[in-house]
């Protein structure tokens, strides 16, 4: 990454991706900040069990032997709560504050990357992030939600919801990619676009709406990932792509469970059963044919290790990129549109 100041005081200013657009070391998640979810206490306890050994100076046979149990026991039980997580669960780690997120894996995965701001019409919402970047040997244009960590980041970013001008600066630069054919990496990570009355006002319906028409027709290949949380029209809106994957415990849904419990039940209380029935875990959409690949985390989940869950998503993305240059660009808006159109199963019968 390169490191130089940016001045963004207009819409299309170019920026190199300097400190304030990466996350400080004081910004980063601490684990040891971290409150545990629910299903994760059993797990944390006997982390605390094993750390309490390790501190022991030189230890006799028997404790190392101790150690060494309690490491096997620790992974055998966290392979065996996060391989049986209930949908739940899952929405549960895909909001969990302390997993990457888009300004995380910019710094971890891509070389370079060089922002471009505004909408040419309103102004540069920051809850889309899109730029110019370069993975490995492969120049893209990229596009992603950031929700943030703290109280400023989330101000700034707006929690990852964007107005109708963060999807209309996302699709302006989409478009500049197809001029130049560069390919498109979107990150998905959002609890849905921005619902208040000023979006509302700016056309927030017709934006979304604008983008996936806009973007079935972009002549070079998309990659898109769910990379936490792919809430409604907020998160489709930057996700019409030719190849779709998700991280392991995101979700990708049409409505949140606290919504859909909220319509359905007329209560939040509902939202376990609501996740249950809306089935939009990374194993569900993948067996209805709605994204490409799983990407495993790390075992407990991205959280555990940021390093080692980008590495993960890189290889997939540079694999995703490959396999889309074989494929002629004459061909590829056809492909994009047969691919959507494949979604869904229905029944016809005729009437009497």
């Amino acid at each position: 990454m390169s490191a130089d100041n940016a001045n963004h005081s207009s819409d299309d200013d170019q920026h190199s991706a300097g400190d304030e657009y990466l996350p400080s070391e004081s910004n980063r998640p601490n684990p040891s900040n971290r409150i545990p979810l629910p299903f994760e206490k059993p797990i944390v306890e006997l982390e605390q069990q094993l750390a309490k050994l390790e501190a022991k100076p030189n230890p006799p046979p028997n404790i190392k032997e101790a150690i060494r149990n309690m490491r096997l026991e620790i992974a055998r039980l966290t392979r065996e709560i996060f391989d049986h997580l209930d949908p739940a669960d899952v929405v549960k780690l895909a909001r969990d504050s302390h997993r990457p997120q888009t300004l995380d894996y910019l710094e971890l995965i891509f070389d370079e990357f060089i922002e471009l701001h505004g909408d040419h019409a309103y102004r540069d919402d920051r809850a889309i992030l899109t730029g110019f970047a370069k993975i490995d040997d492969q120049k893209v244009m990229f596009v992603g939600q950031q929700k943030g960590r703290n109280l400023k980041e989330r101000t700034e970013h707006n929690y990852g919801m964007a107005h109708p001008e963060g999807y209309r600066k996302a699709l302006q630069k989409m478009q500049l990619a197809a001029k130049y054919q560069l390919p498109i990496i979107s990150f998905i990570d959002t609890g849905g676009a921005y619902p208040g009355l000023g979006a509302e006002e700016r056309g927030q319906s017709y934006a979304i709406a604008y983008n996936l028409r806009e973007m079935a027709r972009i002549n070079t290949p998309i990659v898109c990932t769910v990379i936490g949380e792919g809430g409604s029209g907020g998160a489709l809106g930057i996700a019409i792509g030719d190849y779709i994957a998700m991280l392991q415990f995101a979700y990708y849904s049409v409505i949140s469970p606290e919504g859909c419990a909220g319509i359905l039940w007329k209560h939040a209380r509902h939202a376990d059963l609501a996740a249950r029935a809306l089935r939009f875990t990374s194993r569900d959409l993948l067996g209805f044919g709605v994204i490409d690949e799983i990407i495993p985390e790390p075992l407990g989940g991205a959280h555990r290790d940021h390093r080692r869950m980008a590495m993960t998503l890189k290889m997939s993305l540079l694999r995703a990129l490959r396999q889309l240059e074989t494929i002629p660009r004459d061909k590829i808006v056809q492909r994009r549109y047969d691919k959507f159109r494949k979604m869904g199963q229905f029944e016809e019968a005729a009437t009497a």
